[in-house]
């Protein structure tokens, strides 16, 4: 038996869902390039794909949309818990008890239906609590408007623009799934003992709510807040460099090329570069880091990852950052719904071993 710490290069779980090509650069989702769904394709359409296994028909589409359309409203117990919350209990704490309270009954094997609730509510909880919290009226959803056009809506009130939309769609498609990280799994080792989906769904929250995983966004915001200008770009990312700083943004444990992720996103978001300078930063820092990590630390191929663009997406789309990870989340759980699924069609309990490092039984 060998360990391995972290579980790291242990393969748990064989699936269907998605493949991660870190030396190449490649994310697919069920036999397509993740790029080129957010290219072309809707959050809903994504959605679709992941817990159907294809891409919707256009009235499978129309089917999924009214169905996501029509779990959005809040039940009077979920708003009266979360204005019995702590005020300053902070969003993801406020999401995990929201979702935990769901539940009606235990429930096995997970359905579909359920996952559709679970990914419709996720947006509405986010802008009730944080219109709540500012005290702000919250916004009653609006039907006609798809996924993420209305998560914009419900947070400000008014029909945002079409690029932002754009925008934080293709953020939301290149974010719903991503392999057996830390939330994935925990969903996955809940399902495996026929615990229902709002457990399982809980419990991923409760490993995205920790800085190591769902976090990032809000340290490359800080940065890009701090270099301030494009002339500041170069100065300062020497200084971090020579003070042995790490550059937010830059750098990933799978990917040993370019993050398709971030390339899609610098890519899809062209458009905004001419509504927002934080684009124009945001693109002069990247090139400025890259050329020189590779003078400061040659060969270590560290490129831009998808949370250096997820900073630069939410400040243009203006969103809080108290909704930074739960935002990521509310894309994450389609991709944590899925995986649920799939475990509970073939399931085996999750029963790895530990290995004794304490002392012998003492005479």
């Amino acid at each position: 038996m060998n360990f391995r710490p972290g579980l790291e290069g242990v393969v748990a779980v064989q699936t269907k869902l998605s493949d991660i090509d870190g030396d190449n650069g490649k994310l697919i989702f069920r036999g397509y390039h993740a790029d080129q769904l957010a290219k072309q394709y809707n959050f809903e359409e994504a959605v679709h794909l992941l817990l159907y296994g294809r891409l919707p028909e256009p009235l499978e589409l129309r089917q999924l949309k009214d169905k996501l359309a029509k779990e959005r409203q809040l039940s009077e117990r979920l708003k009266n818990l979360m204005n019995d919350l702590p005020e300053e209990m902070e969003m993801m704490a406020v999401l995990r008890t929201c979702i935990s309270a769901m539940e009606s009954q235990p429930a096995w094997p997970p359905t579909v239906e359920e996952a559709i609730r679970i990914i419709a509510i996720i947006p509405s909880i986010l802008t009730y609590r944080y219109r709540q919290v500012n005290n702000l009226d919250p916004i009653p959803p609006k039907q006609d408007l798809d996924h993420v056009a209305n998560y914009l809506y419900m947070m400000k009130g008014e029909l945002p623009k079409a690029s932002h939309v754009r925008a934080l769609n293709a953020y939301f498609v290149l974010t719903a799934e991503h392999g057996m990280n830390a939330a994935t799994f925990t969903s996955r080792v809940i399902t495996s003992t026929e615990s229902d989906l709002f457990s399982a769904i809980t419990g991923a929250i409760g490993a995205m709510k920790g800085p190591l995983h769902g976090g990032a966004p809000s340290e490359v915001m800080k940065m890009l807040h701090d270099i301030g200008t494009i002339d500041n770009a170069e100065p300062w990312l020497r200084k971090a460099l020579e003070n042995r700083q790490k550059l937010m943004g830059f750098g990933h444990r799978v990917y040993k090329t370019n993050d398709p992720r971030s390339v899609a996103l610098r890519d899809i978001t062209g458009d905004l570069s001419t509504e927002d300078d934080w684009f124009a930063i945001a693109r002069h820092v990247e090139n400025t880091a890259i050329t020189l990590l590779e003078e400061y630390k040659p060969g270590r191929k560290l490129y831009t990852n998808v949370e250096f663009y997820a900073a630069a997406v939410f400040r243009a789309v203006d969103l809080p950052e108290m909704l930074y990870t739960p935002t990521f989340t509310a894309s994450r759980a389609a991709g944590w719904c899925a995986h649920v699924l799939e475990q509970a069609e073939n399931n085996r309990i999750f029963r790895p071993l530990s290995e004794y490092t304490g002392p012998v039984k003492l005479k």
